[in-house]
């Protein structure tokens, strides 16, 4: 008889089910937190103050506390204001990655997610685990820092995510600081995407979503006044029903 059949009912078998007749993978969560300042994308990183990688730099992650953490997502939060000391206001999963290579320790997994800061008032302070902190500049697709683990490789498919999701979503409106103008939205949309956009059809695409309110201030640019906008309160991620590209 095997252990499934030898009880009466599912309770008494969860009662005596031994858990660690499976092998388990180091299993936790990295981060990929995105901002955008000095008209460039930039990563969020920490040095390492353990081995292995032991003052490298590496996306922002660690184990899940099977103790505290209810979901992934709390593991993701958890890990971000203890190495950084700063909360974010959106936070996506992207993808799981999982082999015996990856981690010098053995067979490990990780879920990513990616998030978004806003560079306007946030001071960094490097927490648990880390020595070191900073925001690195991606140019070209890439930045100039190798990344303990796999961590360049998974840079790399969480950019390719962001780019994705900002060719038909507001995403790019967690960057903003609380008042700006629609031309500095279009630009972090730009800078994100790596291109130029026609400003009348993004301007009229964002209207029409209705996500933004005006706040009845201007600002003197170098060619006329232009109107300061807010994100509306309570105001979820807007899908646009066709990309940037359909709307140009």
């Amino acid at each position: 008889m095997t252990q499934e059949n030898q009880y009466n009912s599912e309770a008494q078998f969860l009662n005596n089910y031994d858990p660690t007749i499976f092998s388990r993978p180091s299993t936790s969560v990295d981060t990929v937190i995105f901002t955008v300042f000095d008209r460039t994308l930039q990563v969020l990183l920490v040095k390492r103050g353990n081995y292995p990688f032991k003052n490298r730099w590496a996306l922002v992650g660690g184990f899940i506390d099977l103790n505290h953490d209810e979901t992934l997502e709390d593991t993701a939060k958890r890990k971000l204001e203890e190495k950084t000391g700063v909360k974010t206001s959106y936070l996506e999963q992207c993808f799981t990655i999982g082999n015996k290579n990856r981690d010098p320790r053995g067979w490990s997994v990780t879920t990513v997610y990616f998030a978004l800061l806003p560079h306007h008032h946030i001071t960094l302070s490097p927490g648990k685990g880390a020595i070191d902190i900073k925001w690195c500049p991606i140019i070209d697709n890439n930045i100039q820092t190798p990344l303990a683990f796999d961590h360049n490789l998974i840079l790399h498919q969480a950019l390719d995510r962001l780019r994705s999701k900002v060719l038909y979503t507001s995403l790019p409106a967690y960057l903003m600081p609380e008042k700006f103008t629609l031309g500095d939205l279009q630009t972090v949309y730009e800078i994100i995407l790596d291109r130029t956009l026609e400003t009348k059809s993004f301007r009229r695409r964002i209207e029409k979503a209705h996500i933004l309110e005006e706040t009845g201030e201007m600002r003197q640019t170098a060619k006329r006044p232009a109107k300061l906008y807010r994100l509306k309160e309570n105001m979820d991620t807007y899908f646009f029903l066709r990309t940037i590209e359909g709307a140009m």
